[in-house]
């Protein structure tokens, strides 16, 4: 019984190791910048409505246009509608939040 035990310890310990990578490289890859297009700025509600392309760390193969909240609000004082960006998001239980946004080069 006790082999049973340390096997099933050994095989939980070895995928809970397994998950942190996965998870360390999901958030590598949640890093890709995105190119978009500022189309409404909603700073009451610290949302944004970006038009952008193919978001494949977010699972997006297709472009569109979306709100996302801005994890800082600052972030909405420095774009004006119209500008372009490239910016970078995360995927959490309340949707989608911009982590990192700046006026395109």
């Amino acid at each position: 019984m006790n082999r049973i035990i340390r096997i099933t310890a050994a095989l939980a310990l070895t995928l809970s190791v397994a998950s942190g990578a996965v998870s360390t490289a999901a958030l590598a890859a949640g890093a890709a910048a995105i190119s978009g297009e500022v189309k409404k700025i909603d700073e009451g509600a610290g949302k944004i409505t970006l038009k952008h392309g193919p978001a494949k760390s977010l699972g997006m193969e297709e472009p569109m246009t979306m709100v996302y909240r801005v994890k800082d609000p600052v972030m909405l004082k420095q774009v004006k509608v119209g500008d372009k960006v490239t910016f970078e998001a995360e995927e959490a239980a309340s949707g989608y939040t911009v982590t990192k946004m700046e006026k395109a080069k």
